[in-house]
């Protein structure tokens, strides 16, 4: 029996599963760590603490499945995207926090590069556009910021990484600095149709080259592990961003098949092949996985606030104690009463891309309480997913794409939630039997090249449905609902018109 350790780093803990070769979990831990919001709109992690956290899951791990390091054919690594490191060469040491994704502060950086006119070409090279969940201007932004640090990079003393890649040169004892194409897609600094870092881009952003790391296939030899860490050597031979390992975990290998992650925020791919569609309607243009050299594309809608409205009620409000009481609530809400929650938190991602405005509830009235504040909660996360579907449907011609949309991600332990979705989408949700897809995607780029798993066809076969949510909503009440959430999210763009 060969064994695969996955390691899946997000953005509020850091997790550790031990897969068998037939894809079962033979065991797994989780450490959350702390957050820190400095500031409004600002969100850090100290690199330490993801380092630290995802050295004791791993080490955990192997001890409930009761194995060694030898017992392992292969490590693979996911991770939060976007997510900024920045370190000395020679300490190891971070020179600042690492900034989130969900990180706002280089918003008047993007606005200043769009107002120049660059956003055309930066899209063209990266198929992203500009905005401040993008590592580019988050690398910028430290290099101008800590005292020294730009003539440092400079000299070629610092080096710049997602977080796949600090723990891939932590967990090789700062001897390989190199990332996945997945992960080098969302710097905007990368050019996806070359496959290479580009100078017109690094220029702009002013990053030095020597600050980056080596970009390899996402099932590839990284290195190993060094010994002294986890009881022995391991391959480390799978890296891929959270989102397109869950799309591999998914088994979207066809073109046309889509995936929807709900974990702190949602993330919807389409997977588009060997071509990069460039969309008209504010969707990404994103490298889903390469393999042999070869580039498969995706769509891909983010928004930024899934889960994490239910961590509002939670931590926010004090609502609920727990998330599984979510849905349970918001059951007992009051159907004569239509709340909106826009949960905008940090701005609003797809389709709408819009950093500077902020959340809104819509449709209060003085009966409405915590059941329908968690109905609203659950319920934004679905009419968000129908904003992405729409406008992946613009872009990729409606016969080409599924009808039905895979789900994972802790939201979707959510009954209610699904149901909902699948109502609102007017399409059959299916919930998979391994809900681990982004640790399992992982874990599949790594057992790959190690030999654990077959070509990506065959591993296909492996995908298990657990409940399939068939919509039962009526049309009126689904384009009534649909038309509301229109004018909500209208209302909160009118806002920042307003300033």
């Amino acid at each position: 029996m060969s064994f695969v350790l996955a390691i899946d780093q997000g953005t509020t803990s850091s997790r550790a599963i031990v897969f068998r070769s037939d894809i079962s979990i033979a065991a797994t831990a989780q450490q959350e760590f702390p957050q820190h919001f400095p500031a409004s709109g600002w969100v850090e992690h100290e690199p330490e603490d993801i380092w630290t956290s995802t050295l004791q899951v791993c080490r955990e791990a192997l001890e409930k499945a009761g194995l060694k390091a030898k017992d392992i054919a292969a490590i693979g690594i996911t991770n939060q995207r976007e997510t900024t490191v920045v370190w000395d060469r020679a300490t190891g040491q971070a020179v600042h926090r690492a900034i989130v994704w969900q990180d706002r502060r280089t918003a008047d950086i993007c606005a200043r590069l769009k107002n120049e006119g660059h956003e055309p070409a930066i899209s063209a090279k990266t198929g992203l556009i500009i905005d401040p969940y993008f590592s580019g201007t988050k690398v910028a932004w430290i290099l101008d910021h800590v005292p020294g640090a730009r003539e440092r990079a400079g000299r070629g003393e610092l080096m710049f990484g997602t977080v796949d890649c600090y723990l891939l040169w932590r967990l090789t004892a700062g001897r390989v600095h190199a990332t996945d194409a997945t992960n080098a897609s969302r710097t905007l600094l990368f050019n996806i149709h070359t496959g290479e870092w580009d100078d017109d881009l690094l220029k702009l952003l002013r990053v030095p080259r020597s600050m980056l790391p080596e970009v390899k296939d996402s099932s590839a030899k990284f290195g190993d592990s060094d010994a002294g860490l986890l009881g022995g050597s391991i391959p480390i031979s799978g890296i891929a961003g959270d989102q397109q390992a869950a799309t591999i975990g998914q088994a979207c290998f066809t073109p046309g098949m889509i995936k929807s992650t709900y974990g702190t925020g949602c993330f919807a791919l389409l997977n588009t092949g060997t071509t990069p569609v460039a969309s008209k309607n504010k969707l990404l243009t994103t490298i889903a996985y390469q393999l042999n050299g070869k580039r498969t594309y995706a769509l891909e809608g983010s928004i930024f606030v899934a889960g994490s409205a239910v961590q509002w009620l939670r931590d926010g409000l004090g609502i609920i104690k727990q998330a599984s009481e979510t849905g349970p609530l918001a059951d007992k809400s009051d159907s004569m009463q239509s709340v909106y929650l826009v949960p905008a938190f940090v701005g609003m991602g797809a389709p709408y891309w819009n950093p500077r405005v902020r959340g809104a509830l819509f449709g209060l009235t003085r009966n409405t309480g915590p059941a329908e504040l968690a109905h609203a909660a659950l319920e934004s996360v679905c009419y968000q997913t129908y904003d992405l579907r729409e406008a992946m449907r613009a872009d990729w011609p409606g016969e080409k794409a599924a009808n039905v949309l895979r789900v994972d991600g802790g939201m979707t332990a959510s009954d209610w939630t699904m149901q909902r979705l699948a109502d609102l989408l007017d399409a059959p949700v299916d919930r998979p039997m391994i809900q681990e897809t982004t640790a399992l995607g992982a874990a599949y780029l790594a057992g790959l090249n190690a030999g654990v798993y077959p070509e990506p066809a065959k591993f296909a076969d492996n995908w298990r449905l657990e409940h399939r949510f068939k919509p039962n909503m009526s049309k009126a009440t689904r384009e009534r609902k649909l038309a509301g959430w229109a004018r909500a999210v209208k209302g909160v763009l009118a806002s920042d018109e307003g300033e």
